[in-house]
């Protein structure tokens, strides 16, 4: 049987452990983009997402001989995919959430925050906490906001992406070092 395109460098199987790390993506996305709201926690678990997706991979394709440089490859690309989507929903919920902030905060806290939709009530909010911050970078406006605010988060979603790649890797190589051995013909 002939073998095209990505299958000459990874395993079938490797493939599919890519679209299980899509999956696991949006539930960790959901979970703590969404769901709880807490960012740090998503970083954090970037890694061992990738970590798992990459030992998976290899896993799945029942990788116990053959190159190091096959096992790393079906790791990377299965954690490639995870990361790229880790990345993109953060940045796709980043982007729900800029353009569409109407100011609304508790009443506990001093109530709604007097803003335009959008962009106006992110600066806002940016300014009550980090005002030294916005003006050390030269932002005096939502304007000037803007490209400040994609800036960082372009930042954090290659700071989650790589810690994924960077996961996926180790899990990799923590494979290829424990692996189960093909069983000798001659034993």
């Amino acid at each position: 049987m002939r073998r095209f395109g990505l299958t000459r460098l990874v395993d079938r199987a490797a493939i599919i452990a890519a679209f299980v790390g899509v999956g696991m993506a949006v539930m960790v996305g959901i979970s703590f983009l969404l769901v709880i709201p807490v960012e740090p926690v998503y970083w954090l678990l970037a890694a061992p997402s990738g970590l798992l997706i990459g030992y998976y991979a290899n896993a799945r394709a029942d990788r116990r001989a053959g190159p190091w440089r096959r096992i790393l490859a079906n790791a990377v690309v299965a954690g490639a995919v995870t990361a790229v989507t880790m990345a993109g929903l953060m940045l796709g919920v980043k982007a729900l959430f800029f353009s569409a902030d109407d100011g609304y905060r508790d009443p506990g806290l001093g109530g709604n925050i007097e803003c335009s939709t959008g962009a106006d009530c992110v600066y806002r909010r940016y300014l009550e906490a980090q005002a030294e911050d916005l003006l050390a970078a030269g932002v005096t406006d939502a304007a000037s906001f803007g490209p400040y605010y994609w800036d960082q988060q372009l930042a954090t979603a290659r700071f989650v992406a790589g810690l994924a790649t960077i996961g996926a890797l180790a899990g990799g190589l923590i494979y290829g070092a424990t692996r189960a051995r093909a069983p000798n013909a001659a034993a």
